[in-house]
Protein backbone atom coordinates (compact mmCIF):
# COMPACT_ATOMS: atom_id res chain seq x y z
CA UNK A 1 0.00 0.00 0.00
CA UNK A 2 2.61 2.36 0.74
CA UNK A 3 4.50 2.19 -2.23
CA UNK A 4 1.36 2.36 -4.54
CA UNK A 5 0.59 5.98 -2.62
CA UNK A 6 4.32 7.06 -2.91
CA UNK A 7 4.39 6.16 -6.71
CA UNK A 8 0.98 7.94 -6.86
CA UNK A 9 1.89 10.74 -5.18
CA UNK A 10 4.74 11.17 -7.20
CA UNK A 11 3.03 10.89 -10.46
CA UNK A 12 0.74 13.22 -9.24
CA UNK A 13 3.52 16.03 -8.13
CA UNK A 14 4.96 15.24 -11.67
CA UNK A 15 1.72 16.17 -13.54
CA UNK A 16 1.05 19.16 -11.23
CA UNK A 17 4.53 20.49 -11.54
CA UNK A 18 5.13 20.40 -15.14
CA UNK A 19 1.82 21.65 -16.06
CA UNK A 20 2.14 24.59 -13.84
CA UNK A 21 5.21 25.62 -16.12
CA UNK A 22 3.62 25.28 -18.73
CA UNK A 23 0.54 26.99 -17.58
CA UNK A 24 2.29 30.22 -15.98
CA UNK A 25 4.77 30.50 -19.03
CA UNK A 26 1.92 30.69 -21.24
CA UNK A 27 -0.95 32.02 -19.19
CA UNK A 28 1.10 35.13 -17.56
CA UNK A 29 1.56 36.32 -21.44
CA UNK A 30 -1.34 35.70 -22.52
CA UNK A 31 -3.23 37.52 -19.15
CA UNK A 32 -0.77 40.64 -19.57
CA UNK A 33 -2.16 41.00 -23.79
CA UNK A 34 -5.88 40.87 -22.45
CA UNK A 35 -5.23 43.75 -19.96
CA UNK A 36 -3.03 45.75 -22.04
CA UNK A 37 -5.34 45.72 -25.56
CA UNK A 38 -8.22 46.41 -23.18
CA UNK A 39 -9.85 50.07 -23.79
CA UNK A 40 -7.92 53.07 -22.26
CA UNK A 41 -5.06 50.43 -21.78
CA UNK A 42 -1.49 51.09 -22.99
CA UNK A 43 -1.90 49.47 -25.89
CA UNK A 44 -5.37 49.03 -27.01
CA UNK A 45 -6.41 46.72 -29.49
CA UNK A 46 -10.47 45.81 -29.16
CA UNK A 47 -10.12 43.25 -31.76
CA UNK A 48 -7.03 40.92 -29.94
CA UNK A 49 -8.80 42.00 -27.23
CA UNK A 50 -12.46 40.65 -28.11
CA UNK A 51 -11.07 37.70 -29.89
CA UNK A 52 -8.51 36.05 -26.91
CA UNK A 53 -11.50 37.11 -24.26
CA UNK A 54 -14.07 34.74 -26.36
CA UNK A 55 -10.98 31.84 -26.80
CA UNK A 56 -10.40 32.02 -22.75
CA UNK A 57 -14.08 31.99 -22.49
CA UNK A 58 -15.09 29.01 -24.56
CA UNK A 59 -12.06 27.18 -22.98
CA UNK A 60 -13.29 27.80 -19.01
CA UNK A 61 -16.87 26.53 -20.11
CA UNK A 62 -15.52 22.99 -20.84
CA UNK A 63 -15.89 20.53 -17.67
CA UNK A 64 -12.55 19.35 -17.09
CA UNK A 65 -13.76 15.83 -17.92
CA UNK A 66 -15.35 16.97 -21.43
CA UNK A 67 -11.76 18.34 -22.52
CA UNK A 68 -9.77 15.56 -21.29
CA UNK A 69 -11.99 13.68 -23.91
CA UNK A 70 -12.01 16.08 -26.56
CA UNK A 71 -8.51 16.91 -27.03
CA UNK A 72 -7.56 13.26 -27.26
CA UNK A 73 -6.39 13.45 -30.54
CA UNK A 74 -4.52 16.64 -29.74
CA UNK A 75 -3.04 14.49 -26.51
CA UNK A 76 -1.97 11.58 -28.99
CA UNK A 77 -0.19 13.77 -31.60
CA UNK A 78 2.06 15.41 -29.10
CA UNK A 79 2.85 12.62 -27.08
CA UNK A 80 2.14 9.72 -28.85
CA UNK A 81 -0.58 8.30 -26.19
CA UNK A 82 -3.83 9.57 -24.41
CA UNK A 83 -3.57 7.57 -20.98
CA UNK A 84 -0.67 7.67 -19.05
CA UNK A 85 1.02 10.68 -16.39
CA UNK A 86 2.58 12.49 -19.75
CA UNK A 87 -0.67 12.63 -21.57
CA UNK A 88 -2.93 13.88 -18.63
CA UNK A 89 -0.64 16.69 -18.43
CA UNK A 90 -1.81 17.49 -22.07
CA UNK A 91 -5.53 18.46 -20.54
CA UNK A 92 -4.36 20.12 -17.61
CA UNK A 93 -2.36 22.63 -19.17
CA UNK A 94 -5.42 23.40 -21.88
CA UNK A 95 -7.82 23.70 -18.68
CA UNK A 96 -5.38 26.04 -16.46
CA UNK A 97 -4.29 28.05 -19.12
CA UNK A 98 -7.50 30.14 -19.14
CA UNK A 99 -8.29 30.37 -15.84
CA UNK A 100 -4.43 32.01 -14.84
CA UNK A 101 -4.93 34.17 -17.78
CA UNK A 102 -8.28 35.45 -15.83
CA UNK A 103 -6.24 35.23 -12.68
CA UNK A 104 -3.52 37.28 -13.86
CA UNK A 105 -6.08 39.83 -16.01
CA UNK A 106 -7.25 40.55 -12.33
CA UNK A 107 -4.05 41.04 -10.51
CA UNK A 108 -3.06 43.56 -13.21
CA UNK A 109 -6.56 44.98 -13.33
CA UNK A 110 -6.14 45.78 -9.51
CA UNK A 111 -3.07 48.73 -10.26
CA UNK A 112 -3.82 51.85 -9.52
CA UNK A 113 -4.09 53.68 -12.76
CA UNK A 114 -2.04 56.79 -11.11
CA UNK A 115 0.73 54.28 -11.21
CA UNK A 116 0.73 53.59 -14.77
CA UNK A 117 -0.13 57.40 -15.76
CA UNK A 118 3.17 58.11 -13.92
CA UNK A 119 5.15 55.51 -15.87
CA UNK A 120 3.75 57.21 -18.86
CA UNK A 121 4.68 60.71 -18.38
CA UNK A 122 8.14 59.52 -17.71
CA UNK A 123 8.25 58.01 -21.31
CA UNK A 124 8.58 54.30 -20.38
CA UNK A 125 7.73 52.18 -23.33
CA UNK A 126 4.67 49.37 -23.38
CA UNK A 127 7.07 46.58 -22.81
CA UNK A 128 9.17 48.47 -19.35
CA UNK A 129 5.28 49.49 -18.11
CA UNK A 130 4.64 45.63 -18.15
CA UNK A 131 8.01 44.45 -17.14
CA UNK A 132 9.03 47.34 -14.09
CA UNK A 133 5.36 48.79 -12.80
CA UNK A 134 2.43 46.31 -13.56
CA UNK A 135 4.70 42.56 -12.92
CA UNK A 136 6.08 44.00 -9.94
CA UNK A 137 3.31 45.60 -8.45
CA UNK A 138 1.12 42.82 -9.17
CA UNK A 139 3.48 40.38 -7.39
CA UNK A 140 1.72 39.51 -4.40
CA UNK A 141 -2.03 38.58 -6.51
CA UNK A 142 0.19 36.94 -8.79
CA UNK A 143 1.83 35.12 -6.32
CA UNK A 144 -1.21 33.90 -4.79
CA UNK A 145 -3.02 33.38 -8.28
CA UNK A 146 -0.14 31.10 -8.63
CA UNK A 147 -1.39 28.86 -5.63
CA UNK A 148 -5.02 28.98 -6.50
CA UNK A 149 -4.00 27.55 -10.44
CA UNK A 150 -1.74 24.84 -8.50
CA UNK A 151 -4.44 23.53 -6.52
CA UNK A 152 -6.76 23.83 -9.17
CA UNK A 153 -4.39 21.58 -11.22
CA UNK A 154 -4.43 19.22 -8.08
CA UNK A 155 -7.72 18.93 -8.34
CA UNK A 156 -8.04 18.31 -12.42
CA UNK A 157 -5.30 15.85 -11.97
CA UNK A 158 -7.35 13.83 -9.53
CA UNK A 159 -9.92 13.86 -11.93
CA UNK A 160 -7.35 12.45 -14.52
CA UNK A 161 -7.11 8.97 -13.03
CA UNK A 162 -10.87 9.03 -14.47
CA UNK A 163 -9.16 8.05 -17.89
CA UNK A 164 -5.62 5.97 -16.96
CA UNK A 165 -3.64 9.57 -16.44
CA UNK A 166 -2.12 7.96 -12.77
CA UNK A 167 -1.52 9.57 -9.85
CA UNK A 168 -3.31 9.56 -6.23
CA UNK A 169 -7.18 9.94 -8.75
CA UNK A 170 -6.41 6.97 -10.76
CA UNK A 171 -5.60 5.07 -7.43
CA UNK A 172 -8.44 6.25 -5.89
CA UNK A 173 -10.39 4.95 -7.99
CA UNK A 174 -9.04 1.63 -9.53
CA UNK A 175 -8.49 0.53 -5.89
CA UNK A 176 -10.28 2.95 -3.55
CA UNK A 177 -14.02 2.94 -5.82
CA UNK A 178 -13.87 -0.21 -8.24
CA UNK A 179 -12.36 -2.69 -5.27
CA UNK A 180 -14.21 -1.25 -2.28
CA UNK A 181 -11.14 -0.47 -0.62
CA UNK A 182 -12.42 2.66 1.96
CA UNK A 183 -8.79 2.32 3.33
CA UNK A 184 -7.36 3.51 -0.07
CA UNK A 185 -10.03 6.22 -0.55
CA UNK A 186 -9.21 7.72 3.06
CA UNK A 187 -5.64 7.93 2.51
CA UNK A 188 -5.73 9.33 -0.77
CA UNK A 189 -8.30 11.78 0.35
CA UNK A 190 -5.84 12.56 3.33
CA UNK A 191 -2.51 13.25 1.05
CA UNK A 192 -4.81 15.23 -1.09
CA UNK A 193 -5.79 17.25 1.79
CA UNK A 194 -1.88 17.33 2.75
CA UNK A 195 -0.72 18.90 -0.42
CA UNK A 196 -3.78 21.91 -0.91
CA UNK A 197 -2.79 22.68 2.61
CA UNK A 198 0.70 22.68 2.32
CA UNK A 199 0.64 24.81 -1.04
CA UNK A 200 -2.01 27.15 -0.02
CA UNK A 201 0.25 27.69 3.11
CA UNK A 202 3.41 27.98 0.96
CA UNK A 203 1.95 30.47 -1.45
CA UNK A 204 0.64 32.59 1.29
CA UNK A 205 3.88 32.72 3.19
CA UNK A 206 5.75 34.27 -0.16
CA UNK A 207 3.07 36.47 -0.87
CA UNK A 208 3.57 37.95 2.67
CA UNK A 209 6.76 38.21 2.44
CA UNK A 210 6.96 40.34 -0.86
CA UNK A 211 4.86 42.55 0.55
CA UNK A 212 6.51 43.07 3.95
CA UNK A 213 9.81 43.67 1.84
CA UNK A 214 7.99 46.52 0.10
CA UNK A 215 7.29 47.93 3.43
CA UNK A 216 10.95 48.31 4.24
Amino acid sequence: MMEMLTKATLETLYMVIVSAIFTVGIGLPLGIILVVTSENHIATNKWISGVLSYVVNMTRSLPFIILMIFIIPITRWLIGTSIGTEAAIVPLVFAAIPFFARVVESALHEIDDGVIEAAIAMGATPLQIIIRVMIPEALPSLVLGVTITVINLLGYSAMAGAIGGGGIGDLAIRYGYHRFRTDVMLMTIFLLVILVQSIQSSGNLIAQKIIKNRRK
